[in-house]
C-alpha cells in the first residue's frame, strides 16, 4: 500500500540505501535511489523476499509491474519525488528534535581525524553520536544524523562537498551549534572557480552556528569569514587561532588558549604540522564545549592522543588467510562499516570475526548485544571470537556460528585458536585498549618492509570518472589481467561489488583464480590454449576467438565437453594492430562457420585501437573504427546474432566518444594513469609502492657507494639504504640518480647501482632516521614520470612489482 512518507515511524528504523547490506529486515526502510547507471528499484522484490517491507520509491520511475507489486497490502511504500531529498528531509526532521550541542566539521583535510580525536577526548564527558568513519556526503550525513537519539548529549558530524550548491542540504541536516573549519587546500576543487568560492560554500555550514573554530593562518578562510560569513551570521563567536601561539617547552609542543581572563596550556603529543593543527582544533572546540564543566581532565587526555588509522586494510596473512585490520576503535557504526567491507571481499572464504567489547554505547548490555548480533547474523560468520569482560559473561547467540569468548586478548592468544585458521577471511575489530594489533601481527604474512598499497577508494573514483564519460547506456568491461596490473586479484572482488559488466584476463588460470574467489561476473579470456578449453567450460570462462585454427579447436572441444549447451565466445577483429584477430577479407568464411554452429553464441565482437593515445594517429584510428564498423555490421546482419561491440580502450574512451558502441574496455585508466594526456589530475593514483630505511651512513666526499664503485660522492653526504631492489621490481635502470624517492616529503636521488634487494639513496637534504617510510612511487614521484625516466610505460612498472612484495588493500 502507498503511504505518505511523513507517517514513517522514525523510532528504531534502520535507513538502508544499499540493498547488499541488509541486516535487520523488520526494522529497515529501503530508499530506492535511481542513479545514472544503477537503479535501486530493481532490488525491491529481492529485499521483500528477504523480509523487508518498507520502501521509499521515486514515483516518476515506477513501472506498471513494480507499482502493482508495491500496492500489495503487506508492503508499505512511500512515493516521493527524490529518494535522496526524502532521506535528507527525514534526517533534518530528526535533527530538529534535539537541542544538545552539535559540532559540524568541514575543510579540505583532517575532518575525520578531528572528529575521531574530539570524540575520544570528550567521551567521558558526553554521550557522543558521530559520523562513522568518513560519512560526510549527501547520503552519508543523512545516515549519520539519523542516529541521533535522546540518550546522546553531543553530536559530531563532518561535511564534505565537491560541487557548489551542496552545503545547503548538509547544513540543514547537521545545523551545528559549534563549527570547525579545519583548513583549505586543493582537494575536490574541480567544481569550483577558485579556492575562495570553495571557502564560501563550506562556510554555509556555519550560517546558524553559535561559534566557529578555525586557523587564522589560512588567509582565504580568515577574509571570507569577515566578508561572507559575518553578514550571514553576525552573532557567531569566532575562535580563530594562529600557529604563532604554539611554543616548545623542552621536547614538547604547547598551545595556550586564553579567554575571559583564564589561560590554559595544552601539551600536544605530535610535532608534524598536520597533527598539531588537528589537535589545536580539538583543544579549542573541547574548551568551548566544556566551558561550564571544567577542562582539567580534558587537557590531561591530550597526552594519550594517538594517530588515527583512517582506513580499513585488507592484508595477506599466513596459512592462506586474509586479514581485515580495524583495530583503532569499536562501536556499532564502525562495526557495520567493517562488516560491509568484509562482504565485498573473498566471498568464498570462511569468515571469522574477532571482536572486542564496546564502550560508551549508551545502551544497556542487552540492547547492545541485540544491536550487535543483528549486524553480525546476516554475514554468515563461521567463527566468532569475543574478547572482553562483557562478551565473556553475556551469552552470544549466533546459530550456525562457532562462538568462543575470552576475557582478555592475552587469554585468547594463549588458547592456540589463532593458529587453527586456514584460508579464512578474518575481521579483527577492537577498541584500542584491547591491543588487537598483537593479533594482527600473528596473523599477517611478513615478507619484508616493502609493500604495495592499493587504494580501493581511488579505484572507485577512477571507475566513476569513466562511467561519467560513457553514460548509462554503454557497458563497462574492465581489464584485470596480469594480476590486475600488479595490483592483486582482490581488485576484481571490488569491481564486482561496484557492478561492472565484464572482466577480462589474459590466461585461463587467472580466470579460475577469480572464480575460486567468488567472482561471478562474465569473464573473457584473451589467450586460451585449446588444451585449456575443458577448464573454460568448467569455470564458465569465455574465450577470445581470433583465428580459424582457434575457432575449429573450440568447436571440437565444445562437441566433446558441452555438446548440447549454448556457450559464449568473443570474436577479435584485426583492424590494424596486426597482433591477433580475423582480417576483414576473412569475414565471409567466419560468417559461414558461425551460421553452421548456432549453439555458439557470439557474446561480443571487438577490436583494439593501435594509437588511440596519440593525436598523430587519429586518422589511422578512425580508419580502424570504420573497418570495425564494416566487419561487425556484416557479421551481425548475416548471422542474426546480437552481440555487444567494443573497440575503445582507456585512451579511446576519452578521445573517440563516437566509437564507444555497446561497451568499452577500461584498463590502465582504472589504476590512475591517464594515457591520453588530456585529463591529467582527474584520476587518482591507485598504487603506492613503499619501503623503509634500513640504515643511514655519514660519508665524506670522494667515497663511492655500491657495486662497481659507481656512486661517487661529490659532497659530504648522508646515504640511506632502503629495503627494495630489482628483485622487487625496482628497475636497475633507476641506478645512479636516474630516479628519486620520497623521504618525508623530500625527493632523494638514488646513488650507485640498484642491488637485487637494496637501493642506496642520498638523504643529505632530508629529515629522516632509520626505520622511516620511503615512497618509491605513488603521488610524488608519480609512476608516469618514473616510467618516462627509463623510457618505458607505467604498465611495465606496475606489472613488474614482484609477488614477494606484500599487497595491502585499503578503504577509508
Amino acid at each position: 500500500m502507498f503511504l505518505n512518507i511523513h507517517k514513517l515511524d522514525g523510532q528504531g528504523k534502520v535507513l538502508l540505501t544499499d540493498s547488499r547490506f541488509l541486516s535487520d529486515p523488520e526494522k529497515s526502510v529501503f530508499f530506492a535511489i535511481k542513479g545514472t547507471r544503477h537503479d535501486g528499484h530493481r532490488f525491491i522484490e529481492d529485499l521483500f523476499a528477504a523480509g523487508l517491507r518498507e520502501f521509499v520509491v521515486e514515483e516518476n520511475t515506477l513501472t506498471a509491474g513494480l507499482k502493482a507489486f508495491l500496492e500489495k497490502p503487506e508492503v508499505r511504500a512511500y512515493p516521493v519525488r527524490s529518494s535522496i531529498l526524502a532521506l535528507q528531509d527525514l534526517a533534518a526532521r530528526k535533527r530538529e528534535k534535539y537541542s544538545y550541542p552539535v559540532v559540524g566539521i568541514t575543510g579540505s583535510n583532517g575532518k575525520t581525524i578531528v572528529k575521531e580525536w574530539l570524540s575520544s577526548l570528550l567521551e567521558k564527558d558526553f554521550d557522543v553520536v558521530k559520523s562513522p568513519r568518513s560519512y560526510n556526503s549527501q547520503i552519508g550525513v543523512a545516515l549519520s544524523v539519523w542516529e541521533m537519539s535522546s540518550k546522546n548529549d553531543l553530536g559530531i558530524f563532518e561535511a564534505g562537498i565537491s560541487q557548489p550548491g551542496e552545503m545547503q542540504a548538509l547544513e540543514r541536516m547537521i545545523r551545528p551549534t559549534l563549527g570547525i573549519f579545519t583548513n583549505i587546500g586543493s582537494s575536490h576543487s574541480e567544481g569550483f572557480r577558485d579556492n575562495r568560492e570553495k571557502v564560501r560554500e563550506k562556510l554555509l555550514l556555519f550560517q546558524r552556528a553559535e561559534a566557529l573554530v578555525y586557523c587564522r593562518d589560512y588567509m582565504e578562510i580568515e577574509e571570507e569569514i569577515r566578508n561572507f560569513l559575518l553578514p550571514l551570521n553576525p552573532g557567531i563567536r569566532l575562535m580563530g587561532w594562529s600557529a604563532s601561539a604554539i611554543c616548545r617547552e623542552g621536547d614538547k609542543l604547547c598551545f595556550e588558549i586564553s579567554s575571559e581572563g583564564v589561560t590554559e596550556t595544552f601539551i600536544l603529543p605530535f610535532s608534524d604540522n598536520a597533527s598539531v593543527e588537528n589537535a589545536v582544533h580539538c583543544a579549542c572546540a573541547g574548551r568551548y564545549l566544556l566551558r561550564h564543566r571544567g577542562t582539567e581532565r580534558f587537557r590531561e587526555r591530550f597526552r594519550f592522543l594517538k594517530p588515527v588509522e583512517m582506513r580499513l586494510e585488507l592484508k595477506e596473512g599466513r596459512e592462506g588467510n586474509y586479514v581485515i585490520d580495524d583495530t583503532y576503535n569499536n562501536d556499532l557504526g564502525g562495526l557495520k562499516m567493517a562488516l560491509n567491507f568484509m562482504s565485498q571481499t573473498h566471498t568464498k572464504r570462511d569468515k571469522v570475526l574477532i571482536l572486542s567489547d564496546m564502550f560508551q554505547s549508551g545502551l544497556s548490555e542487552q540492547e547492545l548485544m541485540a544491536e550487535m548480533l543483528n549486524l553480525i547474523r546476516p554475514q554468515k560468520i563461521k567463527t566468532f571470537i569475543g574478547i572482553g569482560e562483557n562478551l565473556a559473561s553475556f551469552p552470544v547467540k549466533l546459530p550456525g556460528t562457532g562462538v568462543k569468548c575470552f576475557k582478555t586478548t592475552g587469554e585468547f592468544l594463549k588458547s592456540g585458536i589463532l593458529e587453527s585458521f586456514r584460508n579464512s577471511l578474518i575481521l579483527v575489530k577492537g577498541a584500542r585498549s584491547f591491543s588487537f594489533e598483537h593479533i594482527v601481527e600473528k596473523l599477517v604474512k611478513r615478507i619484508h618492509g616493502t609493500v604495495l598499497e592499493i587504494n580501493l577508494d581511488a579505484i572507485t573514483h577512477n571507475l566513476n570518472v569513466y562511467r561519467g564519460k560513457i553514460g548509462p547506456q554503454t557497458r563497462l568491461m574492465v581489464m584485470v589481467k596480469a594480476f590486475a596490473y600488479g595490483s592483486g586479484n582482490e581488485v576484481a572482488a571490488w569491481l564486482q561489488y561496484h557492478r561492472v559488466d565484464y572482466l577480462t584476463v589474459a590466461y585461463p588460470d587467472e580466470g579460475v583464480a577469480l572464480r575460486q574467489n567468488g567472482i561471478t561476473l562474465p569473464i573473457m579470456v584473451m589467450n586460451a590454449d585449446p588444451n585449456s578449453y575443458s577448464t573454460l567450460f568448467e569455470h564458465r570462462l569465455e574465450p577470445e576467438i581470433y583465428s580459424f585454427r582457434v575457432l575449429e579447436a573450440y568447436l571440437k572441444a565444445k562437441k566433446l565437453w558441452r555438446p548440447e549447451e549454448v556457450t559464449r565466445v568473443h570474436l577479435k577483429i584485426d583492424t590494424g594492430m596486426h597482433r591477433l584477430g580475423f582480417m576483414e577479407n576473412e569475414t565471409g568464411r567466419l560468417v559461414e562457420i558461425l551460421k553452421e554452429n548456432p549453439a555458439v553464441e557470439v557474446a561480443t565482437i571487438f577490436s583494439h585501437l593501435v594509437g588511440a593515445d596519440a593525436e598523430e594517429h587519429n586518422a589511422f584510428s578512425r580508419g580502424q573504427i570504420a573497418c570495425f564498423e564494416r566487419v561487425s555490421a556484416r557479421i551481425i546482419s548475416e548471422t542474426g546474432c546480437t552481440p555487444l561491440r567494443h573497440i575503445c580502450n582507456t585512451a579511446g574512451i576519452t578521445r573517440f566518444p563516437e566509437a564507444r558502441y555497446d561497451m568499452v574496455r577500461l584498463g590502465i585508466g582504472l589504476y590512475g594513469v591517464e594515457s591520453s594526456g588530456l585529463e591529467t589530475g582527474v584520476l587518482e593514483p591507485v598504487a603506492t609502492l613503499k619501503t623503509t630505511i634500513s640504515q643511514i651512513k655519514q660519508l665524506p666526499a670522494g667515497e663511492t657507494v655500491g657495486y662497481s664503485r659507481s656512486g661517487v660522492l661529490e659532497r659530504n653526504s648522508r646515504i640511506a639504504t632502503i629495503a627494495i631492489g630489482y628483485a622487487d621490481g625496482y628497475d636497475r635502470r633507476f641506478s645512479k640518480g636516474n630516479a628519486v624517492v620520497n623521504v618525508n616529503g623530500t625527493l632523494c636521488k638514488t646513488v650507485g647501482n640498484i642491488c637485487m634487494d637494496m637501493t642506496m639513496i642520498d638523504v643529505t637534504d632530508a629529515v629522516c632516521e632509520e626505520g622511516d617510510e620511503v615512497i618509491v612511487f605513488g603521488g610524488k614521484p608519480g609512476i608516469a614520470e618514473l616510467a618516462a625516466k627509463i623510457g618505458t610505460i607505467p604498465y611495465e612498472l606496475l606489472t613488474g612489482v614482484s609477488e614477494r612484495v606484500k599487497r595491502v588493500f585499503y578503504h577509508a
